[in-house]
């Protein structure tokens, strides 16, 4: 095992005297204590901005899309705008949880099961934008390539609408897969402490007979290995298919090829900072301070940076090729982004997502949670704006100046994207409460190696002999061993 230890100078992952016991209890505390007062007011609050979006979206469906503020010239606005925003979230998950194991980075252990159920709940928001959006929702199964009953009526490939379902679909299913695979010795975790008869039955339903067994282990790490193989090209391709929905297109601020690797950058940047947005809350409202350290806000702050700063060079590239072609369409659409009517919304976006970021240089701060915390908020309302401004004010002025019109969302517009906030809260509040929201057998696999009481004794020069319940490291342990003493 000496290979797979830690150097002393780095900081340890797990903080306090952790046995493989306590990590069980902490764990499962969540999900077998009752809710607290802060989590039942959050999930009120969820709870009526969901009602509110469903009241919308009954509206919607039964009155018509004019009830949004669309017009002639703006036929895309708040909806699409949410949709690629909630597609990007999502991305940080499957960037955490597949490229990070890959890597075999130590530090994705701690916060990875809820950037993976961020992923779905994300994804699933995201997904109803383009249902609405069709005008006629119960016809929504008309885009899946399934045989059907209409004879000569095949889906239409061509439609950007097809590709976003392909994407969408493969996206949530091998996310949803992967996720529940994870799972699954968490669940059996849950099952074995269970004392009701109907909750052991429940997670030993959701375990699917996990038993612990070497088998079971060695399939576990390949049926990983291998999903986290598929969903990584999957972080890449979905949010490029979804840009193409505008590179493919001749309108000037759309028609442009760095579309696809701008796009990764903001989702990969946006789900970043949902994810610590997240896990600051979380780790303070179920006590796991120990679990999500300063350490794992802070190197996700550094990639909140990096991407941050790749955003700011593709701005400054979209700039430079439309001066640079010379065509007169092209250039007057980024003029007026940054002087036109929408100026204000373009240049909350630059400061939001090129400036901000930009304090993570500083270690003082990007180790500060209240810091980190505000950031995150700043960076998603930033990826809002930028959402905003490719969609609305490179069509609000088009070809012919007879035609230009501004737009103004309507309470339904409004309502309907609150709505959906408030679903991705409910359900992921509901998930914090029922499944484990750390992925305990992999962090068991860094104790050793990453846990502070084990790097104190290595460093001392003594033996690791013993089990987790070892007299050194565990507080009771050390407590029973005096009684026995006495």
């Amino acid at each position: 095992m000496a290979s797979h230890y830690e150097a002393p100078i780095r900081r340890p992952l797990i903080i306090g005297e952790k046995s493989y016991h306590d990590i069980s209890v902490d764990i499962a505390r969540p999900v077998e204590g009752r809710a607290n007062k802060q989590w039942w007011i959050v999930f009120s609050i969820a709870l009526t901005a969901f009602l509110w979006g469903i009241g919308c979206i009954i509206y919607t469906i039964s009155t018509g899309i004019g009830t949004w503020g669309l017009n002639k010239t703006i036929g895309w606005a708040w909806d699409i705008t949410n949709f690629v925003w909630w597609i990007g979230i999502g991305h940080a998950g499957t960037l955490i949880s597949a490229v990070l194991l890959i890597f075999r980075q130590k530090w994705r252990m701690g916060i990875n099961r809820s950037a993976e159920a961020m992923t779905i709940f994300s994804v699933l928001q995201a997904g109803l934008f383009p249902i609405i959006h069709m005008g006629r929702p119960w016809l929504a199964y008309w885009v899946m390539p399934i045989p059907n009953q209409f004879g000569s009526l095949w889906v239409n490939f061509n439609s950007p609408l097809i590709w976003d379902v392909f994407a969408i679909s493969t996206y949530l299913s091998v996310s949803i897969v992967f996720w529940w695979t994870g799972l699954l010795p968490d669940f059996a975790m849950i099952r074995d402490r269970a004392v009701k008869p109907f909750q052991k039955k429940i997670y030993s339903l959701l375990s699917f007979g996990w038993s612990g067994r070497a088998k079971d282990w060695q399939r576990f790490e390949e049926v990983s290995l291998v999903l986290a193989g598929l969903a990584t090209p999957l972080v890449l391709s979905v949010h490029t298919i979804v840009s193409y929905d505008f590179a493919t297109s001749i309108v000037p601020g759309w028609h442009t090829t760095i579309f696809p690797p701008y796009f990764v950058a903001g989702a990969v940047f946006s789900g970043f900072a949902m994810v610590n947005t997240l896990l600051i809350i979380m780790r303070k409202v179920c006590n796991l301070e120990d679990y999500i350290t300063v350490q794992h806000i802070e190197l996700m702050n550094i990639v909140i940076m990096i991407t941050g700063s790749i955003v700011g060079v593709a701005y400054m590239t979209e700039l430079f090729i439309a001066w640079y072609s010379g065509v007169e369409y092209e250039q007057y659409a980024f003029l007026n982004r940054a002087t036109g009517p929408y100026a204000w919304a373009y240049w909350i976006m630059m400061t939001c997502n090129v400036f901000s970021p930009q304090f993570m240089w500083f270690k003082k701060l990007r180790t500060s949670i209240m810091f980190s915390f505000f950031i995150s908020i700043v960076v998603n309302v930033g990826m809002w704006f930028e959402r905003f401004v490719i969609i609305v004010t490179s069509i609000h002025r088009d070809y012919l100046p007879s035609s230009w019109t501004m737009f103004s969302p309507t309470f339904v517009d409004t309502g309907i994207f609150i709505g959906t906030i408030g679903f991705f809260f409910v359900l992921f509040l509901l998930y914090a409460r029922t499944f484990p929201v750390i992925a305990q057998s992999e962090v068991k696999t860094i104790l050793k190696s990453s846990g502070e009481r084990y790097k104190k004794i290595r460093e001392a020069g003594q033996s690791l002999v013993g089990t987790g319940s070892d007299v050194r490291t565990s507080n009771s342990a050390r407590d029973n061993s005096k009684n026995l003493k006495k």
